[in-house]
Parts: structure tokens; sequence; C-alpha cells
């Protein structure tokens, strides 16, 4: 496993529309945060963080052993808030990249986070995963992009802006899982 390569998972929001903070959630009592974690470990980050907010308390119990977990205090501001607490202190860190990926894709397997990953990794990549053609996660940020997507972060767009202006290499992940996230307990 390349020590350059971390994984991070957004995991802080209210979840509103589910009932609960998706960071409590489950499936087949497999804790998403755990399926999160599993994914990117299994895909190649040498380490994973986990962002975490509302619940933070409760959510902590469920972050799996050897995780890395940090709070972004100011989680209620969106999604662009948790990715700049996940990216903060990793300047620190011989990091190449980050893989980043939201807790609310209990689906996404170690696959689709290899293929976004597959190759030399350096600092000024930018990759993200794609299905049937659409964006998705996970998203690959090498280190040169960190310092410029903090500043650009606003309110709950994450990264979307930054990619707009900075497009990222596709890297087709049709057929397999992990595409649709859940916002609804359906």
């Amino acid at each position: 496993m390349p020590e350059h390569l971390l994984g991070l998972v957004l995991a802080a929001g209210a979840g509103t529309r589910m009932g609960r903070p998706k960071a409590l959630c489950a499936t087949d009592g497999v804790p998403w945060l755990h399926r999160a974690a599993d994914a990117l470990r299994g895909g190649g980050c040498a380490g994973v963080r986990v962002v975490l907010g509302a619940a933070a308390d409760e959510a902590r119990a469920l972050v799996p052993t050897g995780t890395d977990a940090v709070v972004a205090d100011d989680w209620a501001r969106g999604m662009g808030a948790s990715l700049a607490a996940g990216l903060a202190g990793l300047d620190d860190s011989p990091a190449t990249a980050v893989v980043v990926t939201l807790v609310d894709l209990p689906d996404l397997d170690a696959r689709a986070v290899s293929r976004v990953a597959a190759g030399p990794v350096g600092p000024g990549d930018l990759r993200r995963a794609t299905f049937a053609g659409a964006p998705g996660h996970p998203v690959l940020l090498g280190r040169d992009h960190w310092a410029a997507l903090r500043q650009a972060l606003d309110g709950d767009t994450g990264a979307r802006d930054y990619l707009r202006t900075h497009p990222p290499v596709a890297v087709d992940c049709t057929g397999l899982p992990g595409g649709t996230d859940r916002d609804t307990p359906d």
C-alpha cells in the first residue's frame, strides 16, 4: 500500500432527509463509517481520516479502529467546512494525495477506489470517478491542490466549484457499486 495516499471520509452532516446523521447509519449491521474506511483501505489508501460533525460523540464510537477522526466544528456550514476540516493538518503528512468519499455511499467498494488511484499518483493529480458519465466519488486530490481548494471551499458545494475550474481526469467506474448516495431511509 503506498504511504503517500490517504483516504478521507466526509461524514459530518446532520442528514436531515435521512432523519439522523448519516455517520450513525448502518446496512446489514455494518456502520457506513466502516464500509467507507474499508473501501478506501482496500483500494490502496495507507491511512483513513473521518470527518465528524453532527452527533460527533455518538459517531466517534462507530469510527473503525486505526482510523483518524476529526471534528468539523463548523460542520453546519456544509460540505465545504467538512472537507476543509479533513484537509487541515495533512500538509504535515507525507501524503502526495488524498482520496475523498462520502459516508452516504455505503455500496462503494474498493474497486472504484483502486481505479481512481491506479498508476503513479503525483501531487498535481486530480481524478474523479464517473458512473455512466455522471461525476461521482471517490475523488483524488493531489497535494498541490489542497491550499487553493481550502480557500475556494464555501457552503455545501464541497470541491464541486474547484473541480469545475480545474477539471479532473474522469475515471470510468460504470458497473461498479457505489455511484448512488443514500439520502433517505428508503
